[in-house]
């Protein structure tokens, strides 16, 4: 069994309160976790208004596999306008 995690440092510039960020973070999640099987979460920068990290988690039999859907994710959340990517790691277990 393998483990792909994929974590996104996501800067949100027109965020003026963790209300708006937490907006766009939701329509992140949303469109993610129902176009794809993973579990995302935030989990770092939670009170900051402008920054957060997303924690994507995907299992299989292959690490391929967690390899490309980790990276057909991180294609969609890039297509957001609202958020820049400023760091990226991906790793697996």
């Amino acid at each position: 069994m393998i483990i792909g995690v994929l974590q996104l440092e996501l800067f949100i510039p027109h965020s003026l309160s963790l209300k708006a960020k937490r907006c766009v973070l939701r329509s992140i999640k949303d469109r993610t976790s129902e176009k794809f099987n993973v579990a995302i979460s935030e989990t770092d920068y939670l009170d900051k208004w402008q920054r957060s990290v997303l924690s994507i988690v995907t299992v299989s039999n292959e690490q391929k596999h967690c390899d490309q859907v980790l990276t057909k994710v991180e294609r969609l959340i890039e297509e957001y306008h609202e958020i820049q990517i400023i760091d990226r790691t991906l790793e697996f277990i």
